[in-house]
């Protein structure tokens, strides 16, 4: 189990990079923290370290490096990162088969 990236994700991970001059070399660290109106929130973030922490999950899809602290993958594995810019909301949306229930706004969600 990993955490993908959807082709539309990626083209705006790699816009973002270019509008920010943010590197090719910072992965994007992904991680679960409490909150929400549903009790977890997705961070989604450039991590701009330089090292990773071996306690860390890494994945690499279109050219992106994804890190996850290991006590965020049990809640992600098998998650994909999709981006959207529809009449329902532009930005990053987080595809989870392991949210039980989530809000209305994707933003949060329970096991």
């Amino acid at each position: 189990m990993s955490i993908s990236i959807s082709d539309r994700a990626a083209k705006r991970i790699h816009e973002i990079r270019n509008e920010q001059n943010i590197s090719d070399e910072a992965p994007i660290r992904v991680s679960v923290v409490s909150g929400g109106c549903s009790g977890l929130t997705y961070d989604l973030d450039f991590d701009n370290r330089q090292e990773v922490s071996k306690e860390d999950k890494e994945f690499e899809e279109h050219g992106i490096k994804v890190v996850v602290d290991m006590r965020s993958f049990l809640y992600l594995a098998g998650t994909k990162l999709d981006y959207t810019d529809g009449l329902e909301g532009k930005g990053f949306h987080f595809n989870n088969p392991n949210a039980v229930r989530s809000c209305s706004c994707g933003e949060s969600f329970s096991l």
